[in-house]
């Protein structure tokens, strides 16, 4: 089977399954929604990164992403439904990359249209406050959100099971970040920050303080881009290895 027939094959069952959709609705409108209240609570965004401000909803996105793409592997993985597909399917490396492209579309399409209505609604919210160099910060936001999603697929094909592999993630996402910020040793809390998937790929949101980021934008993104390869490679070694 080719590349092009899995790729069909995962496209029938990933848009004739609800949980996939709900969770792209889900991503839009947590991501946009917060981005919203957030925008809207400030009273004086003068101290504030206010494009970092404007895009708040990233924070409880990415939770939503990471859930979209350990959905798209985990439900096949807890209803015994991959033995099927693996059947069907012989080359596991061309399934997982199949779902990797799909996982990366729907999140790139969802988190596309959450980070446009959220700097639409912190524009409208936020005026001339906001910057209007907004290439990085936007753009970087929905390549971290597709980022993201690929890490937390490759954490299901590494782990084999859906609630691990949202323990991994999740913990990634919220709790390294928590431990960096109580470190007290200053370098250890910046080299942290620098490794930490969040604190390190969030940095693409900054406009303001750029000197004084644990790391750069958009070496970041790279740091993120790093973690969702090695999640994959983890998982297809895994896959290709062991039995479903």
């Amino acid at each position: 089977m080719t590349y092009a027939d899995a790729l069909r094959a995962e496209w029938t069952k990933l848009r004739t399954t609800r949980a996939a959709l709900w969770s792209a609705i889900t991503l839009i409108v947590t991501t946009a929604g917060l981005s919203l209240y957030a925008s809207g609570s400030v009273t004086c965004p003068c101290a504030t990164d206010t494009m970092k401000l404007a895009l708040t909803g990233i924070q409880l996105g990415q939770a939503v992403a990471a859930l979209l793409a350990v959905g798209v592997l985990g439900g096949e993985y807890s209803t015994r439904m991959i033995t099927v597909t693996l059947t069907a399917m012989p080359s596991r490396l061309t399934v997982l990359a199949a779902k990797a492209t799909l996982v990366a579309l729907v999140t790139g399409t969802a988190g596309a249209l959450a980070v446009g209505l959220s700097y639409l609604a912190g524009r409208a919210l936020l005026g001339d406050d906001l910057p209007h160099v907004v290439a990085r910060p936007v753009g970087g936001s929905v390549v971290y959100l597709v980022l993201i999603a690929l890490l937390g697929l490759g954490a299901t094909a590494a782990t084999r099971s859906p609630a691990a592999a949202t323990g991994l993630v999740l913990g990634l996402l919220y709790v390294a970040p928590i431990v960096a910020a109580v470190m007290p040793d200053p370098a250890w809390r910046r080299h942290l920050r620098q490794i930490s998937p969040a604190d390190a790929g969030l940095a693409v949101q900054a406009t303001t303080g750029l000197d004084k980021l644990p790391i750069s934008p958009w070496a970041g993104l790279g740091v993120v881009a790093l973690w969702a390869v090695a999640a994959l490679a983890a998982g297809a070694v895994v896959l290709h290895r062991r039995d479903a």
